[in-house]
């Protein structure tokens, strides 16, 4: 992220929790295709014909906006671990609603760094919990919004495989199975996603950037 566009983020932050009406609209939108990519890659395939990811990003934010006042974090980090926060119950509470052995299926995907599903009644801030795993969908830095942006602009089916292969962190086969594809024609769709995403982030792939540290680095450096 440039140094206006953080510099934006952390004002609107800062306005919004003065009680600034815009800024708090301001802060949601900006953080809408972040929440959204969260969701999407945590709807597992069993969960697909029951819950839509769209419905998940919609509760977030509706939750989120009603606990605004009760988010206590200052920086832009905390603020994205909170949203996460919320998100991970919200999906918690869909596994819970279908099933224990779903469940177990589902914990073998992606998980959201410093949250877990919580019971009680709103939610309060939790600092973010340190050291992400490669296989953890944690966007932890201002830069990864994005990042998320940037996929969000991307033709579907670009998305899904990207969705599929760098954050459900499936091999090819399983890819290819998901996408109703060969082997060969998916790792070609990722390569061409791949290489969009370079193009609608040109300085992604240059040493030193925030955006190369993510968990799409590998992606972006053509290791996949």
């Amino acid at each position: 992220m440039t140094d206006t566009a953080s510099s934006s983020m952390h004002e609107c932050l800062a306005l919004a929790k003065r009680g600034d009406g815009p800024a708090r609209e301001r802060l949601f939108a900006a953080c809408r295709s972040y929440v959204a990519l969260l969701a999407r890659a945590n709807v597992e395939k069993w969960m697909q014909a029951k819950v839509d990811a769209s419905d998940l990003v919609q509760q977030t934010l509706l939750d989120s906006h009603r606990d605004f006042d009760r988010f206590a974090g200052q920086t832009e980090g905390e603020w994205l671990a909170w949203l996460r926060q919320i998100l991970a119950h919200n999906t918690g509470d869909a596994i819970r609603h279908f099933g224990t052995a779903e469940k177990r299926a589902a914990k073998r995907e992606v998980s959201l760094a410093g949250a877990g599903p919580d019971d009680s009644a709103g939610f309060a801030w939790e600092p973010v919990s340190p050291g992400a795993s490669p296989s953890q969908l944690a966007l932890h830095n201002e830069s990864e919004l994005l990042l998320a942006e940037a996929i969000d602009k991307l033709p579907e089916d670009y998305r899904d495989v990207i969705v599929l292969r760098n954050f459900q962190r499936l091999p090819f086969d399983e890819v290819a199975t998901r996408l109703n594809r060969s082997r060969p024609a998916a790792q070609m769709l990722w390569a061409r996603a791949i290489q969009k995403l370079r193009e609608l982030l040109p300085d992604s792939g240059k040493p030193g950037e925030d955006a190369s540290s993510g968990p799409l680095a590998p992606a972006l450096r053509g290791e996949g």
